[in-house]
């Protein structure tokens, strides 16, 4: 789709470093860096097609490191189902509308997710609730992946907010990523968002996102948590706010 100058190249293999540190840290947040980053550079839906790769196998990893794989599938279900639905139903907008919308739409999450981490009091929602909010939630985040191809709204907060333990929440974060990567892609092929050019991108982006959060993990043990957090939130917003705005000033 988009052809590749050297210097874009570098942007493209630096952007993915640096997600790939976030992930390492923070456990997450590889698109929503990667996204914040190269959807100032090109349209989102190239974007999005870079992401596929690096994401699918950073969080498939994961996923699978864990130990309640299968119990924490079968007990997500319904969100998982939603989250495709919502996916495939978002990814006519980033593909068919004009890409300055999706920039503004894309902008408007990572300010929104930004605002959320730095300000909001943690939620609490009790487990008779879970099986009618879980289909919900995940047709509003598979909304907002398939429109922006950031999957972190509103899932992240929901997670957080069922009282997991620390391992399952994690290894519960990553099956709703995958999910989520799988159907942007489907998404995105079904919209003829993926050429040979983006996929070997994507594919060669898996390199420096594992070495970024080979880094990160090293980085999470000498830093304060949240220090970082804090510094990378406020980076979101800053990012999301020019993305946000941009349009209108063309």
């Amino acid at each position: 789709m988009t052809d590749y100058f050297p210097p874009h190249l570098l942007i493209v293999v630096l952007t993915f470093f640096l997600a790939g540190i976030v992930k390492g840290v923070a456990g997450m947040g590889l698109p929503t860096v990667a996204m914040g980053i190269l959807g100032a550079i090109m349209s989102p839906v190239s974007a999005a097609s870079l992401l596929v790769i690096p994401s699918f196998v950073t969080n498939l990893w994961q996923l699978l490191t864990g130990p309640d794989c299968l119990a924490l599938t079968k007990r997500f279900s319904l969100m998982m189902l939603g989250i495709v639905v919502g996916t495939l139903a978002g990814t006519w907008l980033l593909t068919s509308v004009d890409t300055e919308y999706a920039s503004v739409g894309l902008g408007s999450a990572l300010i929104l997710y930004a605002v959320h981490g730095l300000w909001a009091k943690p939620l609490s929602i009790p487990a008779r609730r879970e099986r009618l909010l879980s289909p919900v939630i995940g047709l509003a985040t598979g909304a907002i992946n398939g429109a922006t191809g950031v999957f972190t709204l509103p899932a992240v907060p929901y997670l957080q907010a069922l009282g997991l333990s620390k391992d399952n929440l994690i290894q519960a974060l990553g099956l709703s990523f995958t999910v989520s990567t799988i159907a942007l892609a489907a998404g995105l092929a079904r919209g003829g968002a993926f050429h040979l050019g983006n996929v070997t991108l994507s594919a060669l982006a898996v390199i420096p996102s594992l070495l970024g959060m080979w880094v990160g993990t090293a980085v999470r043990e000498r830093i304060s948590a949240a220090i970082f957090r804090r510094s990378f939130l406020i980076l979101l917003a800053i990012l999301g706010l020019e993305l946000a705005v941009h349009p209108f000033f063309l």
